[in-house]
C-alpha cells in the first residue's frame, strides 16, 4: 500500500461522536438478504453471493436468505419474514431500476418510517465514480422498518459489493445502535 492510498484512508477515518459510537456499536449484526428477481435462481444469484459472502466475511450473520419474485407481494412477504427470523438489517437486492417490473423501491418505500436519504445519494455518487452517468438511473434507498434497518441495493452484483463494502458495513453496527437507543 502506497503513501496515497493511506491518505486516502485517513480522509475517511472517523473522529470524535462517530469514531465513539462505533466504538460502543454491535460488531455482529444478524442480516437478511433478499433477491427481487424474475429469473434468477440460487445457482444464478450472484447479487445474493456477494451479500452473503461480504457480510459474512466481516463476522455478521445472515439469518436468511431467499429470492423471490419482483412483486408486491413477495416483497412485502421477504419484509415479514426478515422480522420473523429476528434479523436487524434486511438487504434487497434488485427491482431498484425504471423497467415496470422493478417493484422493489415501490413496493417498500411506503412502509419506510424514515428514509435515509444520504445513503442513495452516496451509492450515486460512489457508482458516477465508477460507471459514469449512468448511475442516476438507480433508486437504491436505504430506511427504517420498525427495528430493522432496510437496504434496497441494484440488482448488479458489482454495485452490491459496492455498496456493501463503501457504505453498509463501515456503519451497520453504529447504525443498528442509534436505530436501538
Amino acid at each position: 500500500m502506497g503513501h496515497e492510498d493511506h491518505e486516502h484512508e485517513k480522509s475517511h477515518a472517523p473522529s470524535g461522536a462517530v469514531a465513539e459510537h462505533r466504538a460502543h456499536a454491535p460488531a455482529r449484526v444478524a442480516c437478511y438478504i433478499v433477491t427481487c428477481s424474475d429469473s434468477r435462481a440460487r445457482a444464478d444469484d450472484a447479487s445474493g453471493r456477494v451479500l452473503l459472502q461480504g457480510l459474512e466475511a466481516a463476522g455478521h450473520p445472515v439469518v436468511g436468505q431467499v429470492i423471490v419474485e419482483d412483486a408486491s407481494d413477495a416483497i412485502r412477504g421477504a419484509l415479514k419474514a426478515a422480522q420473523l427470523a429476528g434479523a436487524r438489517a434486511v438487504l434487497f437486492t434488485g427491482g431498484t431500476g425504471l423497467t415496470r417490473r422493478d417493484q422493489t423501491v415501490d413496493t417498500l418505500r411506503p412502509l419506510l418510517d424514515r428514509e435515509l436519504p444520504g445513503f442513495g445519494e452516496l451509492f450515486r455518487m460512489l457508482s458516477y465514480q465508477e460507471i459514469g452517468s449512468a448511475a442516476w438511473l438507480s433508486r437504491a434507498l436505504a430506511g427504517t422498518h420498525g427495528e430493522l434497518l432496510v437496504f434496497l441495493l441494484p440488482g448488479s452484483p458489482t454495485a452490491a459489493k459496492l455498496a456493501l463494502e463503501r457504505l453498509i458495513l463501515p456503519e451497520l453496527g453504529h447504525a443498528i445502535r442509534e436505530l436501538s437507543r
